[in-house]
């Protein structure tokens, strides 16, 4: 049975989009509908912004952990070679 639901959440065709689209015409009226749409396409657009502002804070931290790691380890020893000439 979860098989079908899975099926039936996913299969959104054109007559359930006709369909969703006159409710929303319904509830808001054809005056809002161009403000509605306007007002979706800008929270979603502050939506994206936000995320990509975090996955670069996101790739910074981990840049600057990585670098601090690298400063925390210590060097291994170089061998000092001195050059006598006899």
């Amino acid at each position: 049975m979860s098989n079908f639901t899975q099926t039936l959440a996913f299969n959104f065709g054109g007559q359930e989009m006709i369909l969703v689209f006159l409710i929303v015409l319904l509830l808001f009226g054809a005056k809002k509908l161009p403000q509605l749409a306007r007002g979706i396409g800008k929270s979603t657009g502050e939506f994206k912004r936000a995320r990509d502002e975090f996955e670069r804070e996101i790739t910074r931290a981990e840049v600057e952990a990585t670098t601090e790691t690298n400063k925390e380890t210590p060097a291994e020893p170089k061998e000092k070679t001195e050059a006598t000439q006899d």
